[in-house]
């Protein structure tokens, strides 16, 4: 049940995300229109749904002590969507992962649930969740250089980290797969792993109910990251996935992982 809820909640992150992403974001978004969906989210919060999907979102917050913040954050995350396509470091550009997607793993903690067997400070889980967010976001960017380029105009990588490889704005809209992008690649997904492995001392803190599905989320969307190796580094032209057959490997590993006690996983990585 919490699972499902949380579900409900990220639902909401969805809707929110194709305000600005969606089919006909183009068409509809404007700042007023994020100003109106920030005060949608005020009379969700104030038990005044406007359709069924937040009603089920109210009910949700109702029942959880999930901070109104997050959600205001996430809509500023959308604006940056509308004002900034460029992202000079690395802070920005992990700022901009917090808003779009910390967020969204921060609202899950406390509708998943922290095991009453946990050891650990709640802050920790939280921080590993946030991670998560984080690592998922990045897996985002990276996987979908070409199409961010090409379809939207948008370069979600360090400008600072480019310059530094020696590679400019004109090579990723070029969309070359030469030794100097193989190498930042290499650099952008080691990071990426550093915040999956963040994530992972977490999980087992949560409520026994929502480890498996977490686990399973975590492992197959990591997979991404080698499946861009595998790609040669191509993201520009070639989209990096995880097989069906893959999934079905993972699932059991993932069950695996899940039923080790908290703080055991934790410790294990520190």
């Amino acid at each position: 049940m919490a699972f499902a809820r949380s579900i409900l909640s990220n639902v909401w992150c969805q809707r929110t995300d194709e305000l600005v992403d969606g089919p006909t974001a183009t068409l509809m978004i404007t700042p007023k229109a994020l100003d109106i969906w920030g005060q949608r989210l005020i009379d969700l919060f104030e038990g005044h749904p406007h359709d069924l999907y937040d009603a089920a979102v109210s009910d949700t917050v109702s029942k959880y002590p999930i901070d109104i913040q997050l959600f205001k954050d996430m809509i500023e995350g959308m604006r940056l969507d509308l004002n900034k396509s460029r992202y000079k470091n690395f802070d920005e550009l992990y700022l901009y992962c917090y808003h779009v997607a910390g967020t969204a793993a921060l609202m899950s903690v406390p509708v998943m649930g922290i095991s009453p067997d946990s050891k650990v400070p709640t802050e920790s889980v939280y921080k590993s969740a946030l991670a998560l967010g984080v690592a998922n976001q990045l897996t985002n960017i990276l996987r979908d250089v070409g199409e961010d380029a090409t379809r939207r105009g948008r370069i979600y990588l360090p400008q600072d980290e480019l310059a530094s490889a020696g590679l400019s704005e004109d090579d990723v809209f070029r969309g070359q797969v030469t030794d100097k992008w193989r190498n930042f690649m290499k650099n952008q997904i080691k990071r990426a792993r550093m915040y999956y492995d963040e994530a992972e001392k977490g999980v087992n803190e949560l409520n026994f109910a929502s480890r498996w599905p977490v686990w399973a989320a975590l492992m197959l969307y990591r997979q991404i990251l080698d499946a861009i190796e595998a790609n040669d580094y191509n993201n520009f032209t070639k989209r990096a996935y995880v097989g069906k057959a893959k999934k079905l490997i993972f699932l059991p590993m993932a069950y695996a992982r899940a039923v080790m006690s908290p703080s055991s996983q934790y410790n294990g990585h520190m």
